[in-house]
């Protein structure tokens, strides 16, 4: 069995689609929507191709018409790009992702595993990095031999006993200074991360010619093009904050 292990694709049609690996069963691990262009052809991929997904944070709150208000960083990102995955998702697409459970346990040749979009003790939020001593906290009683988790934007595996935690980092929007999109392949008992080159000049297009603030056009373009977000452009400035209050 072949999985294609896919996270955190944020609208970006462009490097979703490009990713060519041929699979036996798809499993994305949530945030279908926000920041990128193009949610809905996204959602569209993922509910013909995914045999398996969990809900992750950005795709309950689309469903939910969640607000997000922040000045800095991402969580502004996230409250102006909101408004973008409504406008851009119909009510049947909202619907579907809100119908998406947040955790999934599944036996797949033989090995356990628990699919879900953060951690096991907080499905939906929960940052969790590569350390093993934070991570047997969160395995400890769950009677299974692999965990997949999304969420941080950044690719890793980590043992834990007996226990895998696999991550498979963010198809659409990487935060680990690499702009590669990123995805893993589990094949038997062999897990491979992968980075991979895309267009990234033509999802940054579609952000430009969107109605989003300079500001977030900016911050966007930033992080396709760097893999990470520079400190300079995170922080408010007078215009991004008029901005963001025009857009709400």
């Amino acid at each position: 069995m072949r999985i294609l292990l896919i996270s955190d694709i944020h609208a970006n049609w462009v490097a979703l689609q490009s990713i060519r690996e041929p699979f036996d069963c798809c499993v994305c691990l949530g945030d279908l929507v926000d920041y990128g262009p193009e949610p809905g052809r996204c959602i569209d991929w993922v509910e013909r191709h995914a045999m398996i997904t969990v809900r992750g944070n950005h795709d309950h709150a689309v469903a939910q018409g969640v607000q997000t208000c922040g000045m800095h960083g991402f969580r502004f990102l996230s409250g102006v790009t909101r408004y973008l995955s409504a406008e851009r998702t119909t009510a049947e697409q909202r619907r579907y992702l809100g119908r998406l459970p947040t955790r999934i346990f599944r036996t797949i040749g033989g090995k356990r595993y628990l699919f879900v979009h953060a951690t096991p003790r907080d499905p939906m939020d929960e940052y969790a990095t590569p350390d093993p001593e934070l991570w047997a906290k969160r395995l400890d009683g769950l009677d299974v031999d692999v965990v997949c988790v999304g969420h941080t934007h950044h690719p890793y595996c980590v043992q834990v006993g007996s226990k895998l935690v696999i991550n498979p980092g963010s198809v659409g929007l990487p935060r680990d200074g690499d702009p590669r999109l990123s995805y893993a392949i589990l094949d038997g008992d062999r897990v491979t991360l992968h980075r991979q080159e895309y267009d990234v000049d033509a999802v940054v297009r579609l952000v430009e010619e969107s109605n989003l603030p300079l500001r977030a056009k900016q911050m966007l373009t930033e992080v396709y093009r760097n893999g990470k977000l520079a400190p300079q452009l995170a922080e408010p400035t007078v215009t991004s904050v008029v901005a963001s209050s025009v857009l709400r």
